[in-house]
């Protein structure tokens, strides 16, 4: 996995306006059905990791676990994020491909 590749599109998708982030906002939008894949930091706490994954398996909306959370925050252009839901089907399709790898 290419982190540069994955991280810039990401931003490209935050700057489309794409892209919500924050554990609540993410659960409302994985809860509405337009969440078409949610991202988590690998150092998100257990209870908040737990919450999403379980949420997103009941709506089949795809989980991808990223470094950290400093990165995926740097990569929408905020200091950090846990959480990011993607709502944009071609660019939630492309990021899970190349973070698949």
């Amino acid at each position: 996995m290419n982190n540069k590749n994955w991280e810039s599109l990401l931003g490209l998708a935050q700057r489309a306006g794409k892209v919500v982030s924050g554990e609540e906002l993410v659960v409302k939008e994985i809860q509405r059905k337009s969440a078409r894949l949610v991202l988590v930091a690998n150092d998100a706490s257990d209870n908040t990791r737990k919450k999403i994954t379980d949420k997103a398996t009941t709506y089949k909306v795809p989980v991808c676990f990223v470094t950290g959370r400093y990165e995926l925050g740097h990569a929408i252009g905020k200091v950090q994020r846990v959480t990011i839901a993607v709502t944009d089907a071609g660019f939630a399709k492309k990021l899970h491909a190349m973070l698949d790898q």
